[in-house]
């Protein structure tokens, strides 16, 4: 939807959408209609009507493309949720699904272990690359790129940058990264990748889901109600959070602490998502209708 007289009209972005389903987008430029919320409803009716004849179908594990994120990590997010879910999304990455990670900020000072783990010298230029950027990026508005922690960070636990990189990193396991993704771009590559978005949870997992994934699995320690576009799965890194605000998390890794196996947690990860990307398993965000997208935008705003 348009108004019509602003800088990125659908004029200049068409030639970017690149191929869509002409009967499920539609394009509306509110100065051009003479009632604007009938034309809205009948583009809703419309898209109920095609939505209603969808039917699920079996697929391939092969078709599953997730993505991982986090927010308001604390001190155990590296120990518990982020721990389970890297060793759920190997298990992913060996039934041939796609997985992807984000959150460039919160990878400084650990990015030489995600280096390491290159498919080729390619890929490990790319990382190199997108890291040097996006401290560049930190640089040219006078931030300092070692100081991405928050108060909340260092009241649940975290001390320093690094300390928060290496738990975000785990949520990618120790699998191979087979690309690096531009942000808005779509994953090409089947297993691992990594794409290219800020630690901001909107911009980066709405980058995420750009590039294919149609869940978003999302740990946190110090808690957040937020839902994105598409199933937002939450694992809360421990029990207070989990006990504390049910409406908000669906898995609880804070049973880790008390001598639960992180196997046997990420197993029963593992069929979690399976459930929800079934449509067994309704996410919390889904349950309460929470779904939000933001577009990055870098330079003036005028």
């Amino acid at each position: 939807m348009s108004l019509g007289c602003e800088v990125n009209d659908f004029k200049q972005m068409m030639p970017f959408i690149g191929e869509y389903d002409k009967e499920r987008v539609r394009f509306m430029t509110l100065q051009d209609e003479g009632d604007e919320y009938e034309t809205g409803m009948k583009f809703c009716e419309n898209l109920y009507t095609l939505a209603s004849a969808d039917q699920r179908k079996a697929l391939n594990i092969e078709k599953l493309s997730i993505g991982c994120n986090c927010g308001g990590s604390d001190g155990f997010s590296g120990i518990t949720a982020n721990r389970i879910v890297g060793e759920m999304t190997d298990m992913l990455n060996r039934y041939g699904a796609t997985i992807n990670l984000t959150e460039v900020p919160e990878m400084f000072g650990a990015e030489h272990i995600l280096m390491n783990r290159a498919r080729n010298e390619g890929v490990f230029q790319k990382i190199v690359k997108m890291v040097e950027d996006y401290k560049a990026y930190f640089r040219k508005y006078g931030e300092n790129p070692e100081l991405n922690v928050t108060q909340g960070n260092i009241e649940g636990g975290l001390s320093t940058l690094a300390d928060k990189s290496l738990g975000c990193i785990q949520k990618g396991g120790k699998s191979v990264i087979e690309d690096v993704v531009p942000h808005g771009d779509r994953i090409r590559e089947k297993g691992f990748n990594i794409v290219i978005g800020p630690g901001n949870d909107l911009f980066g997992i709405t980058a995420q889901v750009a590039a294919g994934a149609v869940m978003i699995i999302f740990t946190t320690g110090r808690g957040t109600p937020a839902g994105y576009i598409g199933p937002t799965f939450r694992l809360s890194t421990n029990n207070t959070l989990y006990n504390k605000k049910p409406g908000w998390n669906d898995f609880n890794a804070g049973r880790l602490l008390n001598g639960e196996s992180c196997t046997d947690l990420a197993n029963e990860l593992f069929e979690k998502v399976l459930e929800t990307a079934n449509g067994t398993y309704r996410t919390k965000n889904e349950v309460n209708g929470f779904y939000q997208m933001g577009i990055f935008k870098d330079g003036v705003i005028d």
